[in-house]
This record gives structure tokens, sequence and C-alpha cells, in this order.
């Protein structure tokens, strides 16, 4: 990478479909082989770094999780040069400590998802990435830094990944506390994939509405208190980019992650062997390796 700083992408979850403060203001709609992305991207800049926001569900959220369409998504956002994403999303907690209304930067997933397209490599190209280490850490640690002290946050946790658009079972919500996961959402999955197949760098910032059906005050809570807390998670998660946003402003970029170099010796199939639509589909994602 030769670029000073990063174009960073930001995907609003539910509650965030909009960013304020943007310079020079353009939605655009950007056109993908994969399909139709959730909405048209707000662009511009803050503090002189590029910025694209997309909400995922859209602005009207009108997108079930299981309906968004993460692979146009991922691939317009590569398309007009985003090199990082920051990603926002509601989720139940799964963990007594972790209470609503804090925020969580993730740093592991499990995937129980089973009913959407989870590759770019899947019409005749094939390629395996690494998913060990599946976030950015500079752009996690420039998060946890810039979180204003109004924000309870922790550094690292898992997130289960579920199917939807149902929440959990007793019995689910049981069995992913045993297997020690801490939050539980619908969206951060295969959207993380997807980014490493991008290489894009990808963080997640888990936005804590209430707790899954395993505590004993599940029942209690109204449809009213979960979205006065997801209004207050929207407002301090607009501050908190805000801030990140300067943070990198001002800081020097490092290009070692390997969220950017991912597809380095992950495509198995043969040149000679790759079907010329498929690789003109992966033009905006592998265009250096095909």
């Amino acid at each position: 990478m030769t670029e000073e700083k990063p174009f960073l992408g930001i995907i609003g979850g539910s509650g965030i479909y909009e960013l304020n403060n943007i310079i020079n203001p353009k939605w655009l709609s950007v056109q993908s082989l994969y399909g139709e992305p959730s909405d048209k991207i707000l662009t511009g800049s803050i503090d002189d770094i590029n910025i694209a926001f997309l909400p995922r569900h859209g602005r009207s959220h009108n997108l079930l999780p299981s309906a968004i369409n993460y692979r146009a998504n991922i691939d317009c956002l590569k398309s007009i040069g985003v090199t990082d994403i920051i990603s926002l999303s509601a989720v139940g907690s799964l963990k007594e400590n972790i209470k609503p209304g804090n925020f969580v930067i993730i740093d592991q997933f499990i995937d129980r998802t089973f009913a959407r397209k989870k590759t770019f490599f899947d019409e005749g190209i094939v390629a395996h990435v690494s998913m060990a280490k599946p976030v950015s850490e500079q752009l996690s640690k420039m998060i946890l830094d810039a979180a204003p002290q109004n924000i309870t946050i922790s550094m690292g946790g898992t997130y289960l990944a579920m199917e939807g658009p149902q929440f959990s079972t007793l019995a689910e919500s049981e069995l992913y506390r045993s297997w020690n996961c801490d939050v539980i959402g619908m969206t951060n999955m295969p959207e993380a994939k997807l980014a490493r197949e991008a290489e894009i760098a990808y963080a997640t910032i888990a936005m804590v509405t209430d707790y899954d059906c395993w505590h004993p005050d599940h029942d209690a809570v109204t449809v009213d208190n979960i979205i006065e807390v997801l209004n207050n998670n929207s407002n301090n998660a607009k501050s908190l980019i805000l801030n990140i946003i300067k943070n990198i402003s001002q800081k020097t970029w490092t290009w070692s992650d390997p969220s950017y170099s991912a597809l380095e010796n992950a495509i198995i199939t043969p040149k000679e062997a790759r079907p010329e639509i498929a690789k003109q589909k992966l033009q905006n994602i592998a265009k250096n390796y095909l």
C-alpha cells in the first residue's frame, strides 16, 4: 500500500442510518456484479480522512439480516477505494458483566449462519483465506483509544452470529454461554469473512442493547427499554466514530496488517483454469491476483 492514510468505510447497524459532520457529503449509487447493495453509499471526508458510510439494513431499515447482500456491500466499498472498515452492530449480551449500553470491541467470531453467500470465490475460482485472527489489531486499538469516558467499552470478546430473524431459544442461549461467547448478533458474518477476502482490514463495535434470553430479568425488559438503549448507543457510537477518525488523522498509519495481503497464496485454482466470467466478477476484489 502506498496511501498515507486509510480510506475508512463505516457500516452502520440498527439505529445508525446516517453519519454527521461529513465534508462534501454525497450519496453515491454504486453498482456491483453481485447484485444490489443495502443502500447508496454516503461519501465525503472528516478531518481529511476519506469516509464511506453504508447503512447495513438500508436507511429505512427494510432489510432482514438474512436478506442483506453482504457480497455486494463489500464489493461496492472496495470498488470506491475503501481500505478499512469499522462495523457497528446491535447485539445481545451473553454475560452478566456485559451490560446494556456497554460496547465490546470484538476479536473472535463463531458463525452459526447458514442461508447466506459467504465467499466471493464460488464460481470456478477457489480461494482459502485465513480467519484465525478475523479483525484488525490496529483498528481495534484505535477504537479503544478513542472511546470517551462516558462509554463503557471492553477490548476483546467472541461474537456469536446467528441466522435470525427470530431471537434465540433459551436452550440456544445457554449453549452459546457454555461456549464462552460474549455477545450474540445477526450481521457480522459473513461480513467479516468477505472483508478479509477483499483484503480490507475490519474491526467491529458490538453495542449491547439487552441481555439475551438466558438472563432471569429478560422477560421484564420492554420494547421501550430496548429502544431507549438503542438510541443512546447510536448517539454514543456516532461520537466515538468522530473521535476515531480524528485519531486516525493524527497518527501514522501502518500497512502491515495481514488483511491487506490476505489473498497472497490463497487462490488455489491454476490461472489457466480460471473462468473469464468469474475473473470479471472478481475484478474489484482480487484483480492483482487474477
